[in-house]
């Protein structure tokens, strides 16, 4: 087992750490920069610390965006402007004259979920990620799909539903806690940030009749997103990441609601929808996972 230095690139902050002798460890975090190269030599920094104590063989990285494994580069937009549009690969490679292996953010939290996680040893998975939109990670028959324009797993663009006026409803609209929680607080006449989505069910639960009205949109159009890609593609589990997945109350209803919307059509198998294990760390151990996936270890 190889010694890899592992990083974990977010719109605030990147996080890193080791993995050595099995096990991930030492993870911290810096605040994203602006620059490119001023990410790198932070990044030399942290490299330079870590090699008093380890021999580093190679180094992961999850990446927002839609990376092309095939040019090395990352497509698609972020808030991490400075990432996107250049041989982003072959420039930490010439730079660290190490193995380089990239994936994204999300494509990674699936693997890590597939290999030590709650969906370890199962072979169609779907990993779904419940943020400020939504997205997730495909995986069949043991392997990570990327899709012929690399947009595998953008779940939230998903079309659910149309509003009164014949606009179209994306899953990652409705289906989302942190929008149900923008809105309620539009309609609250309050700045957009004033309430979180952990907020917003705490109020439904204390009668807030507004919070109430908001978490059964949430429900409803999340549960028709899980029941499509149960029906599409049939996973063994699907897999909830983002904030939501800490409340298990809020996992269960979701399975019960897609089970619920399955059964009006079928009674041949029930739905498996569960929260993910790794949380903070799992973007860190995807792109471990994705490395040795690369370079056949």
């Amino acid at each position: 087992m190889r010694n890899l230095l592992v990083f974990d690139f977010g719109g605030t902050t990147i996080k890193y750490g080791m993995f050595a002798d099995g096990e991930l460890s030492q993870v911290k975090h810096f605040p994203t920069p602006s620059t490119w190269e001023v990410t790198k030599r932070k990044m030399d920094e942290i490299k330079k610390a870590y090699e008093a104590t380890y021999q580093i063989n190679g180094i992961a990285f999850s990446f927002p965006g839609n990376v092309d494994h095939q040019n090395g580069e990352i497509l698609g937009h972020s808030q991490i402007k400075h990432i996107h549009h250049f041989p982003i690969k072959q420039d930490l490679e010439t730079h660290y004259n190490l193995p380089i292996a990239m994936a994204n953010d999300a494509n990674c939290a699936a693997l890590a979920e597939c290999w030590r996680g709650v969906a370890k040893g199962m072979k169609d998975v779907l990993f779904v990620t419940v943020g400020t939109d939504i997205g997730g990670g495909v995986i069949i028959e043991g392997k990570l799909q990327f899709g012929a324009h690399l947009f595998c797993g953008n779940f939230g663009d998903a079309i659910v539903g149309e509003e009164a006026d014949g606009a179209p409803i994306r899953l990652g609209d409705y289906g989302s806690s942190v929008q149900m929680a923008v809105r309620y607080c539009k309609r609250k006449g309050l700045a957009p940030e004033a309430f979180t989505g952990k907020d917003v069910f705490e109020l439904a639960k204390q009668g807030d009749l507004l919070a109430m009205e908001e978490v059964e949109i949430f429900y409803k159009y999340l549960s028709r997103g899980l029941y499509s890609l149960q029906m599409n593609f049939d996973p063994e589990v699907i897999v909830i990441g983002g904030g939501i997945s800490a409340d298990v109350e809020i996992v269960r209803e979701l399975e019960a609601r897609t089970n619920e919307l399955i059964r009006k059509k079928i009674k041949d198998f029930t739905a498996k929808v569960v929260p993910c294990q790794y949380e903070n760390d799992a973007n860190l151990l995807g792109a471990v996972k994705n490395f040795f996936d690369e370079y056949d270890m």
